[in-house]
């Protein structure tokens, strides 16, 4: 069933595509010499655009990566501030830590 279905299908698509064709050469505002010569012309132009496309796409590409760089260096400055930051934070505490427990384990005047 499914190599029927898939016969019709391709079936379809080609005689629809012939009959498209047909339409269109036989509905045309230009004549073949024309159309010939338009077709000539922009095919001829496509390396051109190719080519433009590409430089396109290289600066944008170069942008790009200028811009990540650029943020990755603004990011890993603030990764090693947030990271310096968090050390002092931690010997800050063990500090006040250890004064807290020095304060509890020595003898109170009142408990002599």
């Amino acid at each position: 069933m499914s190599n029927k279905r898939s016969g019709l299908f391709i079936g379809g698509l080609l005689v629809g595509s012939a009959i498209g064709a047909l339409t269109g050469l036989l509905m045309a505002p230009r004549t073949g010499k024309q159309t010939r010569q338009i077709l000539k012309k922009s095919a001829e132009a496509v390396p051109a655009l190719a080519e433009d496309l590409s430089t396109s796409v290289q600066l944008q590409a170069d942008r790009l990566s200028e811009s990540a760089l650029v943020h990755w260096d603004e990011t890993l400055i603030r990764l090693k501030e947030a990271i310096a930051a968090g050390l002092e934070a931690t010997q800050r505490e063990r500090q006040t830590l250890s004064e807290t427990e020095a304060t509890e384990t020595s003898p109170s005047p009142e408990r002599r």
